[in-house]
Order: C-alpha cells, then structure tokens, then sequence
C-alpha cells in the first residue's frame, strides 16, 4: 500500500508540472484593423446613444420636477379657492345688510340702536375685506371696462347711453379673484348700440 501511495503522490507532482501551456504558445486570433476600427465606431455609437438618453431622462426629470413644485405653490395658493367661494357669498350677504341698515340709519331716524348696528356691520365688512386683501381675494371692479368672458357672465344688455359698445354699464353681482385667478364671475350688464 505504501507502493501506491508513493505512485499516486508521484503521478500528482507530475500532473501539477503539466500545467497549462505558456500563452504565448497559443495561437492567436488577431482582429484585423477594420474589425477594431467597426468595433470602435459602433461603441462610439453606442456612447452617443446612451449619452443622449441620459440628456433626455435628465430633462424629463427636471420637468417633472419643476411641475410638481408648481403644483404644490398652487396648492398653497388655491387650497382656499372653495373656502373664498362661500365666504364671498356671506360678504354679499353682510354688504346687502350694511346698505339696508344705511337708508333705515338716516338722520331723520331718531333711532340709536340701528345707527350702532349699522357701525358695527360697517366695521365688520372693512375687516372682512381686509381679511380678503391679506390672503390675496379681491373684488373685480368692472364697470366702464371692457367685457372679458373670462371674469364677466352677462346678464343683461343695457343700451349705451354716453358708453361705448361692449362696455360694462352694471354690475348685479359682484366677481372676485384670488391670487388673480377668477373665483366668482361677475354679473353684468353690457352697453349695446340702442335700435331704434
């Protein structure tokens, strides 16, 4: 047995003497010149392929991002938008009240408690706007302006006294914009030519 194993540890050291052949005795496969310069050409290729995707995603990503920050400063801006629209028509509601407590608040009343509820509701329609002012909601103005379906809905057409054509003559209910977006159209009358 001792025979053996001295035959297998020699065949063993002379296997690892048999290793592979030198690499320089392989044979070679050389790529002629035109090869490598069409292998060049394509990974050139290949480089300005990728290298413009990636200017593309770039520029998508910028986009997508540049948009959503939009959207969210909107939403900062025009989260109220809904709450604007009923607090305009308690404004409408508080105004209707100040005027018609003004004609009853007459001097010739003697009356002293209507001319307090007329101070009161006059103060608390300056506050109010003032509120509206400081969140950027205001009242549209339009009459003498020009009609812009954008901010008016007319109502009625008025024949135009002393006015241009297309000019806004009244206003029945007043629009309002917030953050220069209308909110509330304005109801209006518009000055046409009178036919006669």
């Amino acid at each position: 047995s001792s025979c053996v194993f001295s035959t297998a540890a020699q065949q063993r050291s002379t296997g690892d003497e048999c290793g592979p052949e030198d690499p320089r005795d392989e044979p070679k496969h050389p790529l002629s010149d035109c090869a490598l310069e069409h292998k060049a050409i394509k990974l050139e290729e290949q480089v300005r392929d990728l290298t413009e995707r990636y200017r593309k995603a770039l520029a998508d990503s910028e986009n997508v991002r540049r948009r959503t920050q939009k959207f969210v400063e909107d939403a900062k801006l025009f989260g109220i938008q809904s709450f604007c629209r009923d607090l305009v028509e308690v404004a409408d509601i508080l105004e209707k009240t100040a005027e018609s407590a003004a004609e009853d608040a007459e001097p010739s009343n003697p009356n002293p408690t209507l001319k307090k509820i007329y101070e009161g509701l006059s103060l608390i329609e300056a506050k109010l706007h003032s509120v509206f002012a400081k969140h950027g909601l205001q009242k549209m103005n339009p009459v003498g302006g020009k009609y812009d379906p954008y901010d008016h809905e007319i109502v009625c057409h008025v024949p135009a006294e002393g006015l241009q054509p297309g000019t806004i003559a009244l206003v029945t209910q007043d629009g309002y914009k917030l953050h220069g977006r209308t909110i509330r159209h304005a109801l209006v009358g518009v000055a046409v030519e009178s036919q006669e």
